[in-house]
């Protein structure tokens, strides 16, 4: 009898701990379809859309009313709002999610260190995705692509910071 009790009041503990971890990751309560993140299960293949020749995986997706949301995670504290280029990241989710699955995300979450927004997928930020996307195809037939902002933190993490010239 005793055993029983000490094994009920370790499952209760156990339950509220992992009730804490959930709500320690800032995600809303719901079911996390997958993750792609250090103690998660990555998707066996990167979403795709063959039209865009677009390819991501969000660090999240989370599943909601029948809808697929994506998350991207940062590991920084939040910006008063976030970044544009978090947000074109998250729209590219946002489009690969429906691609994959064949219905739009109503939204993603840009989920911050301290902080998480929901950014609305709405037919405007999908078309400014859209430009976005022709601009870089634009560019990609140049052999000269020059440096397009003058932030030492983003030439410190750029993957081709070994072979650019323009670093700052």
């Amino acid at each position: 009898m005793k055993l029983a009790l000490i094994l009920l009041v370790f499952a209760v503990i156990l339950f509220w701990l992992s009730g804490l971890l959930k709500k320690g990751t800032g995600l809303p309560s719901i079911q996390v379809a997958y993750q792609d993140t250090l103690h998660g299960e990555a998707l066996h293949k990167p979403l795709f859309d063959k039209k865009l020749r677009l390819t991501g995986r969000p660090d999240y997706l989370v599943r909601e009313k029948g809808e697929m949301i994506p998350v991207e995670v940062k590991m920084r504290k939040a910006p008063g709002h976030p970044f544009d280029s978090h947000i074109m990241q998250l729209a590219a989710y946002c489009k690969l999610v429906e691609v994959e699955y064949g219905k739009r995300p109503s939204y993603g979450i840009i989920k911050y260190s301290d902080r998480s927004f929901n950014v609305p997928y709405t037919e405007k930020l999908e078309a400014q995705l859209l430009e976005l996307m022709k601009d870089i195809r634009l560019e990609e037939q140049f052999n000269d692509v020059h440096r397009s902002h003058d932030h030492i933190g983003r030439c410190q993490n750029c993957g081709y910071s070994e072979i650019c010239e323009e670093k700052l």
